[in-house]
């Protein structure tokens, strides 16, 4: 099912959830990033130079204000994530396009995509559910508030890109996409230190030019998924359950509480665990 959504001005938004690059890059973040306001918590685990838990651990959790909305005992409580197994890339020009990872353990993968929206609860509820999510952000969506997204780094996201202007790529000529998709992962290395490794076109919709524009970008692999939430409903492609290796994606959205915490109560009711998606693309 393609989530055919398209972005809304930015005007009609308050704030912005995702995060923009800035020009320059390197090993750690800038130092315009370390003097912005973020909150107080300890240094995540990195792995790999990237800041999320490594396996059989959990990202750190910290103080963080009161809920509002929900409870601690509202968010499911997982497991450690098993020693991740990576799986095996196709070669070629192309990178592969994956909606299930084909795995052998009992996980799946969160994704949240955009960045328009900066939902105050976000930090708070990634740290009290302590899971690493993948974090799809479109650049333009998420320059007005680049250190947001920041902190949830410190909760164990990782980010990775979605394009600078949410652009539906199929169709479209080499020299578009890839403006859209090697300008974002450039952007994003700007802005965290890091450079995305994945790719999620938006609409889920590409071409076999979008797959080889991501390869020859630097990108392992290009996403779709199994399972949308939205409004706190889950929607399956298959069957009425989560699967082993499913890519589940929500956004931040309004509902971005009801979302969230629909999507790991799906995850903790088919008797799986969240993963990491970095760890089972291998470099």
């Amino acid at each position: 099912m393609i989530d055919k959504r398209r972005r809304p001005a930015l005007g009609a938004f308050c704030v912005v959830l995702v995060l923009l690059p800035v020009a320059g890059c390197g090993a750690t973040r800038s130092a315009s990033l370390a003097a912005a306001p973020s909150a107080a918590v300890p240094a995540p685990v990195v792995s790999a130079g990237i800041a999320a838990p490594t396996a059989g651990t959990r990202p750190v959790a910290a103080s963080q204000p009161p809920p509002v909305g929900w409870k601690l005992s509202d968010v499911p409580q997982f497991g450690l994530p098993p020693v991740p197994e990576p799986i095996v890339l196709p070669p070629g020009d192309k990178v592969p396009f994956l909606s299930r990872v084909p795995v052998t353990q009992p996980v799946a993968f969160l994704t949240i995509d955009d960045g328009y929206l900066k939902p105050a609860e976000a930090p708070k509820l990634l740290a009290a559910a302590r899971i690493p999510v993948t974090l799809f952000l479109t650049t333009d969506a998420i320059h007005d508030d680049v250190p947001f997204f920041d902190r949830l780094r410190d909760h164990g996201a990782v980010i990775e890109a979605h394009t600078i202007t949410h652009a539906e790529l199929a169709g479209r000529s080499y020299d578009f996409q890839k403006r859209e998709i090697c300008g974002s992962a450039d952007r994003l290395e700007q802005w965290y230190g890091r450079r995305p490794v994945l790719f999620r076109p938006p609409f889920g919709t590409k071409d076999a030019t979008t797959l080889r524009v991501a390869k020859d970008c630097g990108l392992r692999a290009a996403f779709m998924w199994k399972e949308t939430v939205d409004k706190g409903k889950v929607r399956y492609q298959e069957g009425h359950r989560v699967q082993p290796g499913d890519i589940i994606l929500m956004h931040f959205r309004p509902a971005f509480v009801k979302d969230f915490l629909a999507a790991l109560r799906a995850i903790h009711r088919a008797g799986l665990t969240p993963a990491l998606l970095e760890d089972y693309v291998p470099s």
